[in-house]
């Protein structure tokens, strides 16, 4: 992958070829941002960029060769480690290399992919899969031996903020001070779920969320026309992997909105209906039977939507990119019940169910608790 495959962020390309260039490269970085903003089709840029770059000016057969193998992700410099979990086809001490092939064809076709992507392809959807101590032994055999080819090696690891104390904790002395040649791209979303003893020895560079102009840019070479790239490019929001979902109608998102308007209606049916809390515990037995990743990703799209729908409410359009495909639902209708009485509350509650999903919490328990004290917050009246 070439820096000129990447939507926008030319400073960052720029920045980034400077250290190069002038021999200048940090041994630790950590790439941070959100989802779809091309973290990852970055760093495996970078990392090309490092091992082919000093070759084109050695020989131009060398550096084809190089850039032909990372191309195929298989220059044997180029490392990855990335969250993994057992699987019926593997049964215990999962660790990245057993998932080479399919890591390979993730990045290929979705680099701008994110965690739930990758699980949905090797079957993850209902583990929650992390980079453990497997992992880190792992890491420190390969970059214990010496480059393959004579130059630098690279240890690119995707989602870095899955990786647990235990592997953190394995991998912090070598992370501070690496063999000769070794560097470290860390690529997460949330630095705050990395400790903070890797935060400090790595320098962190911060990604934006994409430009529209570049969302719509990547979408019109995509073969879209100019009014459907730049609706998609607005409702996108910044997050060129659910461009690419919308595009397709491939978006988890499409789901998520069936599961809310259920929710909406079922919660405004409650009110002076006892009846109506059936529906409700329905709603929740239907979500809490897909995994716990999705579970999260619903949980946090409703959270999305209550802010769209406070930013409505208060006359804020601008920022409002929303946009409902469920017949008789309109985010304007629903807007005037997210107000400042009862906007706090649901979003903390949202956070709460989060948590306590993600620690292996009854999902049926969470769920049927978390709907019925939404629809009570729902009914608050405004100030």
């Amino acid at each position: 992958m070439h820096f000129r495959d990447i939507l926008g962020l030319e400073h960052l390309k720029s920045h980034l070829m400077t250290t190069v260039d002038q021999g200048r490269i940090p041994h630790a970085q950590l790439f941070v941002g959100p989802e779809g903003c091309g973290k990852l089709a970055m760093a495996v840029a970078y990392a090309q960029y490092i091992l082919c770059s000093s070759l084109k000016n050695e020989d131009s057969s060398l550096s084809d060769a190089c850039n032909s193998k990372c191309d195929a992700l298989a220059h044997p410099d180029m490392h990855f480690a990335f969250p993994v979990a057992n699987t019926p086809r593997i049964k215990s001490h999962a660790v990245s290399n057993l998932f080479m092939e399919e890591w390979r064809q993730f990045v290929k076709e979705q680099p701008y992919g994110n965690l739930f992507d990758w699980y949905r392809l090797v079957g993850l959807e209902k583990k929650q899969a992390q980079i453990g101590v497997d992992e880190a032994q792992d890491i420190v055999k390969k970059l214990s031996l010496k480059s393959y080819e004579g130059g630098f090696k690279i240890m690119l690891i995707w989602g870095a903020d899955k990786m647990n104390n235990a592997a953190a904790n394995k991998l912090l002395k070598l992370i501070e001070e690496p063999p000769e040649k070794t560097i470290f791209l860390l690529i997460a979303e949330d630095e705050e779920q990395i400790i903070q003893t890797i935060q400090s020895r790595c320098q962190q560079l911060h990604f934006p969320s994409l430009a529209e102009e570049d969302i719509c840019n990547g979408l019109l070479r995509l073969g879209l026309n100019e009014a459907e790239a730049g609706r998609i490019a607005h409702e996108a929001n910044g997050n060129y992997n659910k461009a690419l979902d919308l595009m397709n109608k491939d978006s988890e998102d499409l789901i998520f909105e069936n599961w809310f308007v259920q929710w909406v209606r079922s919660a405004f049916k409650a009110k002076g209906n006892k009846a109506a809390v059936h529906d409700l515990i329905l709603w929740s037995d239907e979500v809490a039977k897909t995994g716990r990743e999705v579970q999260k990703n619903f949980l946090s799209y409703c959270i999305t939507v209550i802010r769209q729908a406070l930013l409505l409410n208060y006359e804020a359009k601008e920022l409002v990119y929303m946009n409902f495909n469920s017949a008789g639902f309109k985010l304007e209708k629903f807007a005037p019940f997210i107000h400042e009485n009862n906007v706090l509350p649901m979003i903390d509650e949202l956070e709460n169910a989060m948590y306590h999903v993600e620690r292996n919490g009854n999902s049926k328990i969470i769920l049927t608790d978390l709907s019925i004290k939404l629809t009570r917050l729902l009914h608050k009246k405004a100030s």
